[in-house]
C-alpha cells in the first residue's frame, strides 16, 4: 500500500463528516437590519408578537428555505437486501445485521425488504449510513418491537434516557420507511410515573420520509428529534407527548390515536429560539382515541404546531394547549388551527394565546414547501 493512501482516505472521511454538519434542524431566520422604523413605545407584547409572526409568515411564504443545503436524494436502489425470519428465505434474519453489512460510509440507495413477521430487536442506523430504505410487507404484517424505557439500564449501568430508549433509531439522512410498524412494547404508565418515556422510533437526521407506517407506544412514542421529515398516511399511537422533538415536519393524511388513561398530550414541540425554523404541521389528519387530550404542550419556549383540515374527535380538551407551567411561553409559542372539523375542533374554548389562522397565515404550513419537499420527496 502506498504511504499516501491512508492520508487520502482520512481526507475523504473528514470531508464527508463536514458535509454531515448540515443535518441540523436550525435552518433559522436571518434577522434583517432595521429599516429605520421604530417600534412604538406603547406597543403591547401581544402586538409585538403578532408583528414578528407576520414577518415570519411573509418570510417563509415568499423565500426558499436556503440555510439547509439543497437536498440531493438518491431514489433508485443500487441493490436490495432481504430480511426474513426463515434463514433459508432471506439474506439476513435480523434487520440490524442487514444494516451492519453495509459499508461504514454508505453513499448509494439500499433497499432492505423486511418480510412479514415480528422482529424483536433494537435497531440503530449510524450517521454515515445514508440512503437506506426499510420496506415492510405491510404495516400490519411487519413489526419491529422492543421494550426499553428511559430508566432501563444501559451497557454501563446508567439509565438509557429517553434518547436511548428508542426501538428503532435513525441518525443518517435520506432515510425512507414504507409499510412497517415500529413499536415500543412498554404499557401505558400510570399518571405521574417517572422514567417511563418509551420511544418507538427516533429520527435524528435530515430528509426522512415515512409512507404507510405505524408508530405504536405510550409516552413519547415518536421522537421527531431534528431535521426535515415527511409522514404520509401513517398511524401514530400514544398517551403523553407521543409526537415530540424539534424537527421541521409535515404530517399529511395521518391518523393520530390517543390511548391516555386520564389526561394526555398529542405533541410536545421543542423549538427553543426565534431563530429556529422548526415546527409540526398536521394536514388532512384525524385525531381520535381515549382520555382527555391536549393538542400540545409547550416543551420549547417557542414551540410551533399547526393543525389544518384535520378531524378532531371529542377527546380534545376545549382549551387545546398547555403552557408547560410557564405563563411566559404564552407570548412566544405559536399554536394554530385552520379549517378543522369534528366535535373537538371548536375554537371557541381555546386558550387566548392560540389562534384560528387566516388563509395568509396558514399558507406556509399546508404544502410540501413547508419542509422543502420538492427538493427531496419523490413519491
Amino acid at each position: 500500500m502506498s504511504k499516501f493512501q491512508p492520508f487520502f482516505y482520512i481526507t475523504i472521511l473528514l470531508l464527508l463528516l463536514n458535509a454531515g454538519q448540515t443535518l441540523c434542524h436550525t435552518k433559522g431566520i436571518r434577522l434583517r437590519s432595521s429599516t429605520g422604523k421604530q417600534t412604538k413605545i406603547n406597543m403591547t407584547r401581544t402586538q409585538v408578537s403578532e408583528q414578528q409572526f407576520m414577518q415570519w409568515v411573509k418570510f417563509v411564504g415568499s423565500l426558499k428555505h436556503s440555510v439547509f443545503r439543497t437536498a440531493k436524494n438518491k431514489l433508485f436502489p443500487s441493490y436490495t437486501l432481504t430480511v426474513n425470519k426463515n434463514p433459508a428465505a432471506g439474506d439476513f434474519t435480523k434487520i440490524q445485521d442487514a444494516i451492519d453489512s453495509l459499508p461504514f460510509i454508505n453513499l448509494v440507495r439500499v433497499v432492505i425488504k423486511v418480510h412479514a413477521g415480528v422482529y424483536t430487536e433494537k435497531v440503530n442506523i449510524p450517521p454515515l449510513k445514508s440512503f437506506i430504505t426499510i420496506e415492510g410487507a405491510g404495516a400490519d404484517k411487519t413489526i419491529v418491537q422492543w421494550g426499553d424505557t428511559a430508566q432501563t439500564p444501559g451497557p454501563r449501568g446508567q439509565p438509557l434516557g429517553t434518547f436511548g430508549s428508542a426501538t428503532f433509531a435513525v441518525n443518517s439522512p435520506y432515510f425512507i420507511a414504507k409499510n412497517i410498524t415500529f413499536k415500543n412494547t412498554t404499557p401505558v404508565p400510570p399518571p405521574g410515573a417517572v422514567g417511563k418515556q418509551a420511544v418507538a422510533f427516533r429520527i435524528s437526521a435530515d430528509t426522512a420520509t415515512f409512507l404507510g407506517c405505524r408508530f405504536l407506544g405510550a409516552q413519547d412514542t415518536l421522537y421527531d428529534h431534528l431535521g426535515r421529515h415527511y409522514y404520509k398516511d401513517c398511524y401514530i399511537e400514544g398517551s403523553v407527548d407521543f409526537i415530540f422533538g424539534n424537527a421541521l415536519s409535515l404530517f399529511e393524511g395521518c391518523h393520530v390515536h390517543a390511548i391516555a388513561r386520564l389526561t394526555g398530550a398529542l405533541t410536545a414541540q421543542g423549538r427553543g429560539s426565534i431563530l429556529e425554523d422548526t415546527g409540526f404541521s398536521f394536514v388532512n389528519c384525524m385525531v381520535t382515541g381515549s382520555g382527555a387530550l391536549y393538542l400540545g404542550r409547550a416543551w420549547g419556549p417557542f414551540s410551533r404546531v399547526v393543525f389544518a383540515y384535520t378531524y378532531m374527535d371529542n377527546i380534545i380538551i376545549p382549551k387545546g394547549w398547555y403552557n408547560w407551567g410557564d405563563p411566559n411561553r404564552e407570548m412566544t409559542v405559536f399554536y394554530g388551527q385552520y379549517k378543522c372539523t369534528g366535535p373537538g375542533s371548536n375554537f371557541a374554548g381555546r386558550v387566548s394565546w392560540s389562534r384560528e389562522l387566516t388563509d395568509e397565515e396558514a399558507k406556509p404550513f399546508i404544502s410540501l414547501g413547508f419542509i422543502d419537499g420538492s427538493e427531496w420527496i419523490k413519491l
